[in-house]
């Protein structure tokens, strides 16, 4: 053997060694430094199966329970495991599907990263516990088929749809943003208490890892069942509400169109939310039909999904009189025995604006007795003008920031999705509507605003959050629906916001509420006259461009105890005291009484039975 073949024999032998060590290192990696190989491998020997938890409960203010999680099943299937010679029409007999929905649940796009024939796929989601009966006697035929159970919502009482909300499945937007806390299929709390606490309501997933075999069959625990996890329960919340009073406040408000919300001023903690019309909540529970039930729903022209209480942005009418007064002694542009005549007009620059026939107005308390609106024009011109008839900005900011101190024309804050801010008007606001020249708009030109019309927007819950405001002199919490958890039996309560002071000094609060006493016992409200109930109350009347005028009231009782301040509003209801006035005093009656008096009994009954959605379609 030649020289050059040996040297040609050892460069092969060398690269073969090389080779070799290269491959020995790689393996010694693999299996003592890297896990990678193991993790598949008993990736391949497992699957992971999620637990999913019960649903926090929701309760009233007295434990009465509002939402229920009720069982719902899916049935989940391994494609590997699934007999092909299985009895397809019996199957699809004891589900109650044809046959269509069968091959189109069966037949997934295995290419799919999503899918895989050896682990576990939905087959059909939201099965019925009736459903599930049925079908479990027989599960047993269908190999590869197995159920895994859901959580979902229940109603003991069909009211409160608006405030208690609903839960609905994740979009993909909500899953990307959320961090691995949801993924396809899970639900979500979609509206109302369910939406603001999800993430106290929702509770953690749990799983359970099941051994395999090598076709996919579960044979056991995986490694005794030491790495499952069992789900957490999510935490019970007790609400604000009496459910009693809400559903009486349903009741009274059925074939109606507009909104009533009850607070008790000490607390700020709502009693009544109810927004009209409204649907039973359980006809969203999680089910097959869900989605026909919220269609029909959506496309509803009086419009059931928007929260009038805390949506709608109305003008007040002449509840506005209060805070319009309280504000006016504040700027020292008038005092509580200030007479103002009143022929039954106001002589606006020459534009006469009405005012109803009423006995003197030799005082403010007479004034909102009556609901003059001369008089409250005049206060509200003193206070534009304070600063000087060419100078309307100074005086109209000045007046909006002690009206914006009670909360108006800005969120309360509420622990609650959707709250609208409602509107008060500044000088920025008129010279951009009046913007042809600085100094185009003056005192004139708005004296709506001083009776709660014109450009002032109010929703039904700061009217209400202003009647508590009132009844407690010019203290107030910001109104919540949230009192706590509450778990075996126990509160935990949820902090209170800090309290509030307005800037109106408190002695401005009494000729207002002798005046509010005066509207029910000799005024515009004497229908909402209780006995034995000390009322203080204000009408208004919230004119209507577009049909008939809106019924206003708000009120809060008893009045040296107040134990409820509520507000009102009904839509095409023509004037304060023929509707918003008599439901504003039955629910105080119910809830301070617990029941009505025979004598007020045809009250009840008339505003039950009024229909102005026929009236006003």
């Amino acid at each position: 053997m030649n020289d050059g073949l040996k040297y040609r024999q050892r460069i092969i032998q060398l690269v073969f060694f090389i080779s070799a060590i290269v491959l020995l290192g790689k393996a010694f990696h693999l299996q003592v430094w890297d896990d990678t190989g193991s993790k598949y491998a008993e990736a391949s020997t497992y699957n992971t199966n999620v637990l999913y938890p019960s649903r926090g409960l929701i309760y009233d203010r007295n434990a009465e329970l509002l939402v229920n999680n009720n069982p719902m099943f899916d049935l989940m299937f391994t494609y590997s495991q699934v007999d092909p010679k299985m009895d397809t029409t019996k199957f699809c007999d004891l589900l109650d599907i044809p046959k269509e929905v069968f091959l189109n649940s069966i037949n997934k796009n295995w290419k799919s990263t999503r899918y895989s024939k050896r682990k576990p796929t939905t087959f059909l989601k939201k099965i019925s516990t009736e459903t599930f009966a049925r079908f479990q006697e027989s599960l047993f035929e269908f190999p590869g088929f197995f159920f895994q159970v859901r959580n979902v919502r229940s109603y003991p009482y069909p009211y409160g749809a608006h405030l208690l909300g609903y839960i609905s499945e994740v979009n993909p937007t909500q899953i990307e943003k959320s961090e691995g806390k949801y993924k396809r299929g899970d639900y979500i709390g979609a509206n109302g208490l369910e939406y603001q606490y999800e993430d106290s309501l929702r509770g953690i997933k749990g799983r359970e890892l099941v051994l395999k075999d090598n076709v996919g069959r579960a044979v056991g625990a995986y490694k005794d069942g030491k790495e499952n996890l069992p789900a957490t329960s999510g935490r019970n919340l007790m609400s604000s509400i009496d459910i009693k009073l809400q559903a009486y406040a349903e009741q009274l408000m059925a074939n109606k169109t507009g909104s009533v919300v009850a607070i008790e001023p000490k607390t700020g903690e709502i009693l009544t939310m109810a927004s009209m019309p409204t649907y039973d909540p359980n006809i969203l529970s999680i089910n097959r039909n869900r989605g026909n039930a919220f269609n029909q729903l959506q496309s509803d022209s009086l419009r059931p999904f928007f929260d009038r209480a805390v949506m709608a942005q109305y003008p007040p009418g002449s509840i506005f009189k209060t805070v319009m007064a309280l504000a006016a002694m504040e700027m020292e542009e008038t005092y509580p025995s200030r007479f103002i005549s009143c022929p039954g007009y106001y002589d606006n620059n020459g534009t006469i604006q009405r005012c109803h026939e009423h006995s003197p107005t030799y005082n403010l308390e007479i004034a909102m007795q009556h609901s003059c609106n001369t008089y409250f024009f005049h206060l509200l011109r003193n206070c534009i003008d304070k600063y000087g008839y060419s100078n309307p900005s100074a005086g109209l900011d000045t007046l909006a920031s002690y009206w914006e101190d009670f909360g108006l024309g800005n969120r309360l804050g509420i622990d609650y999705p959707n709250e609208a801010k409602g509107n008060i008007p500044t000088s920025k606001y008129y010279d951009y509507i009046y913007p042809k020249k600085k100094g185009s708009w003056r005192s004139p030109t708005i004296t709506s605003i001083g009776i709660g019309q014109g450009e002032i927007q109010l929703t039904t819950l700061q009217m209400a959050n202003l009647a508590a405001i009132i009844a407690n002199r010019g203290k107030y919490y910001p109104p919540r629906l949230a009192k706590g958890f509450y778990e075996n039996g126990q509160l935990t309560p949820i902090p209170k916001p800090p309290l509030k002071q307005v800037k109106v000094s408190e002695e401005h609060f009494d000729p207002i509420i002798r005046g509010m006493e005066r509207v029910i016992t000799s005024g515009t409200a004497t229908i909402a006259y209780t006995p034995g109930i000390a009322i203080c109350g204000k009408t208004g009347t919230s004119q209507n461009p577009r049909g008939a005028d809106h019924s206003v009231f708000f009120a809060f009782a008893p009045k040296d105890d107040p134990q409820i301040a509520i507000a009102v509003y009904v839509e095409h209801g023509v004037w304060g005291a023929r509707y918003a006035a008599p439901i504003a005093s039955l629910m105080i009656e119910k809830y301070l009484n617990k029941e009505i008096a025979p004598g007020r009994k045809y009250l009840e009954k008339k505003m039950i039975k009024a229909d102005l959605i026929k009236i006003n379609p």
